[in-house]
């Protein structure tokens, strides 16, 4: 993907479009949870479908946080030897329990990272999404 840095910024502003872009060409990232205002991290690999996210997990703290709070926070990023990028993605987590919807997701292709009984799949759905890309270098000479 080009993107196109204007006045020589290092930084550019992803408009939604190029957001999804990369999260449909990235199968990882971290989802935050908040529970009692205490917030917890996770690192999964997820799938993307309808401009929504799906993960699959097991029983534990993860599971038991989002149906807690469903309020969640995504981050997934990509770094090259010139270039890096972040999206972040606001939304609300559901665990799936519709027989047509696990269906449907199963086709998806979603596999765990590790080998261990996932039988919960997750959905996201995005309230906001942004993010950010940055061309890489030097820190530049102040002029005096």
């Amino acid at each position: 993907m080009i993107f196109e840095h204007a006045d020589g910024n290092p930084v550019l502003e992803l408009d939604e479009e190029q957001c999804w872009r990369l999260l449909e060409g990235t199968r990882h990232g971290r989802l935050v949870v908040s529970v009692a205002g205490e917030p917890d991290i996770f690192p999964i690999n997820y799938v993307s479908s309808n401009r929504k996210l799906y993960l699959r997990t097991a029983p534990g703290n993860k599971l038991a946080q989002l149906t807690i709070n469903a309020a969640v926070l995504f981050e997934a990023d990509g770094i090259l030897s010139d270039e890096a990028w972040s999206v972040v993605l606001r939304g609300k987590a559901r665990v799936l329990s519709n027989s047509a919807e696990l269906a449907a997701v199963e086709e998806l292709g979603l596999k765990s990272w590790v080998p261990t009984l996932k039988d919960f799949y997750v959905e996201i759905a995005p309230t906001s999404v942004s993010g950010r890309h940055f061309q890489l270098g030097d820190q530049p000479e102040r002029g005096f």
